[in-house]
């Protein structure tokens, strides 16, 4: 705890700013900064990378970590939790609380973390990690994905206002990191990115089919609408012949679609 408070109370000095203004850019009281730099406390986690950020230096770096061994570690503890994300999210969170702990607002782990929470229950929580990190980081990857979480948790709230002021920050971009990787690299690493990108493009498509049809029908247009959505269930049917790579997923798009088909059948056949 002394270690990071004197860290703090260093970068102060060597930015001439005095405890009112550190505490006033965080939102938090001088007596809290005082704290810290006295060693009593530590700050809340969530604050972390809006302190590195302040003072322009990595969490890394304000904790004194080796960067190379802090990454591999860091991925590490990703890795395993991201094995039960889905199964089991809490002792996935848990995995992730622990790497917290050992690298306190490292913001590739609050990042995996967002998976973990439940948009509606902890929407407070994931709002405040969210903008957290969407201020802070430096890695546009982690920030925009952020901008989607939070989009998302805004709409599963109800705050429809909210969620295009969000959306906008995300640059519009017209190729992906692994279609690029697929056409660019050979071998494994093309194999890998292609096998991605095409699970990811056909749920796009899906998904993108199916929100056109509803605006379609919503405007009284169902014989245009009930062309999108067929073409949506031939999408999804063509997948039921691919084979499963289980070196990288656990379901078939043909698998992972089956709510999308119950959908697709009350919407043909209303």
């Amino acid at each position: 705890m002394i270690r990071l408070g004197e860290k703090i109370k260093t970068l102060r000095k060597q930015k001439n700013i005095s405890q009112e203004v550190l505490a006033s850019y965080l939102g938090v009281s001088f007596q809290a900064v005082s704290k810290w730099e006295n060693g009593s406390t530590m700050p809340d986690v969530i604050l972390i990378p809006a302190i590195a950020s302040f003072f322009g230096v990595s969490t890394d770096e304000l904790f004194d970590f080796n960067l190379y061994e802090t990454e591999k570690q860091v991925e590490e503890i990703c890795h395993e939790a991201w094995k039960y994300r889905y199964t089991d999210p809490t002792r996935s969170e848990t995995i992730l609380r622990e790497g917290l702990r050992r690298f306190p607002g490292n913001h590739i782990i609050l990042n995996n973390l967002l998976y973990t929470l439940d948009y509606q229950t902890r929407a407070d929580e994931v709002v405040s990690l969210c903008t957290t990190l969407i201020e802070s980081t430096k890695d546009d990857e982690v920030k925009y994905d952020a901008c989607r979480i939070l989009a998302l948790c805004y709409k599963e709230n109800g705050r429809s206002d909210l969620i295009k002021p969000t959306l906008e920050k995300i640059p519009e971009i017209y190729f992906t990191k692994l279609e690029l990787m697929a056409t660019l690299l050979d071998g494994e690493d093309s194999y890998k990115a292609a096998h991605m990108q095409k699970n990811l493009s056909a749920e796009t498509l899906i998904d993108m089919l199916i929100i056109i049809g509803k605006h379609l029908k919503e405007q009284g247009e169902p014989e245009k609408a009930a062309l999108q959505f067929r073409i949506a269930q031939k999408v999804m049917d063509a997948f039921e012949e691919d084979f499963l790579e289980t070196k990288w997923f656990k379901e078939t798009v043909y698998e992972y679609t089956s709510d999308q088909r119950k959908e697709l059948a009350t919407l043909l056949n209303p």
